[in-house]
């Protein structure tokens, strides 16, 4: 029976957390082409975009962070 090694449960957490950004970028990105697509006014579109940058940053973050695990996760291996 083969046993994980700490650095794979790195490796796959860091996977997860990636993919789990990668969905909210791509949630932000629908929302905002769904707002494009309603022609809406220049006051909502503007109160939508700026509703989605938060979320679109913390998206990235874990992106990120989840890219960053799986590197150490590598290089530790």
């Amino acid at each position: 029976m083969k046993t994980t090694s700490i650095f794979e449960m790195i490796i796959w957490a860091g996977a997860s957390v990636s993919v789990i950004g990668l969905l909210g970028i791509v949630w932000c990105i629908i929302r905002v082409a769904r707002a494009r697509r309603a022609d809406l006014a220049e006051d909502e579109m503007q109160a939508t975009l700026q509703s989605v940058i938060p979320i679109n940053l913390g998206a990235l973050f874990l992106s990120v962070i989840g890219l960053m695990m799986v590197g150490v996760g590598i290089a530790l291996s």
